[in-house]
């Protein structure tokens, strides 16, 4: 029973482009499973879905389907539909919700560069290519949680306030994920922080360092967040492992994002403890193109990789997933977010076609 549990994957389409990015990565897990991989697919209701069906962004039924599955994939939430919705009831909450309630505090964001998309970067390919850096972002503490945070009204001025909040658990924990990550890369790992005036950056920077004793094979640097900021557009090769808080991960994971490409490039995994993890591409609910078929959906597809090595440990189809877009892309295949003057821009379902049958492909071999 415990390994069918394990190997049950939750997929939350969600809203905007999300039930179409995730209809194509659903393809490739059914691709995988025809072809031997034990899984089984469960679909549920989050954000803005959710609230239309059930007046919550992330209801009952859902987290018990959280709660007795492997590993979640989650395709988008939100929409400019909710903006008048309560904030306890708005599509962004659920996502929240469910990082809160599974404990999803390691959030991994690669960024890497496929050479086939160089000349897709903002940035000269000089500053590019070959790029391969990963970001670790504390999930689940910070200034999105911390309390107390209210809008009121004081003597007929309004004002609102949030509090940036972390204890020393929360700042250590997200420590080994990010050291244990550097030592299986280059052993470089730089921590984000704005130390020079920030009482809650002071703690984060000397727990850093306390951990960094753990990890003497690690080279440990600090560096201020609007620094990395414009680090990352000056010389983004320069990194390697990146680890930050919720606020400052989420702002320069984005940034990082725009350096490959597209946004539309990028998966992410939200892991705990036991590397349960929900998946997704770092980008959002992109309504103003949903259902018109131009999404790219790598980013989701790539998302169902990092599902299959972290969560489920199944590294051989999280490489032939891999290589199945590599494949893609190297036949010049593109959808409207990564097309230049030289090549056709194809449907999402058509990007989705064509890593299929590349990884059938694979699969044969």
């Amino acid at each position: 029973m415990a390994n069918l549990k394990k190997s049950k994957i939750l997929v939350l389409p969600g809203d905007g482009i999300g039930p179409e990015i995730v209809d194509e990565a659903v393809k490739v897990l059914e691709c995988l499973r025809e072809n031997g991989l034990s899984i089984e697919v469960e679909h549920g209701l989050i954000g803005g879905a959710a609230y239309d069906k059930t007046n919550s962004p992330f209801p009952a039924k859902t987290i018990a389907q959280a709660e007795e599955c492997g590993a979640i994939l989650l395709g988008a939430v939100g929409g400019p539909q909710y903006d008048q919705v309560e904030r306890h009831l708005r599509p962004e909450q659920g996502l929240l919700d469910i990082r809160a309630h599974l404990n999803l505090f390691a959030n991994l964001r690669p960024a890497l560069l496929y050479a086939e998309l160089a000349s897709a970067s903002s940035l000269k390919p000089e500053l590019v290519a070959e790029l391969d850096l990963l970001i670790v972002r504390e999930l689940t503490g910070g200034i999105y949680f911390g309390q107390p945070r209210a809008q009121e009204v004081e003597d007929n001025v309004r004002r609102a306030y949030n509090t940036m909040v972390y204890d020393e658990n929360e700042i250590r924990r997200i420590a080994h994920v990010a050291f244990l990550a550097a030592q299986k890369r280059d052993r470089r790992l730089c921590s984000v922080d704005k130390a020079n005036v920030l009482e809650v950056s002071l703690l984060w920077r000397e727990v850093m360092e306390e951990v960094h004793q753990e990890y003497a094979d690690v080279e440990l640097s600090h560096m201020y967040v609007d620094n990395a900021a414009m680090q990352l557009v000056r010389a983004p090769k320069q990194f390697d492992v990146m680890v930050t808080s919720n606020l400052f991960g989420d702002i320069l994971s984005d940034a990082a994002a725009m350096l490959t490409g597209s946004i539309g490039m990028l998966p992410s995994a939200s892991l705990n403890q036991d590397n349960k993890g929900m998946y997704e591409p770092i980008h959002g609910s992109a309504t103003d193109i949903a259902g018109k078929g131009i999404a790219n959906p790598l980013a989701t597809i790539l998302s169902v990789a990092m599902l299959l090595r972290y969560s489920l440990n199944q590294q051989q189809a999280a490489q032939n997933i891999e290589q199945a877009v590599i494949a893609t892309l190297q036949q010049g295949v593109r959808t409207q977010d990564i097309a230049d003057a030289n090549t056709k821009a194809v449907s999402t379902g058509e990007m989705g076609n064509a890593v299929i049958k590349n990884l059938q492909k694979i699969l044969l071999v």
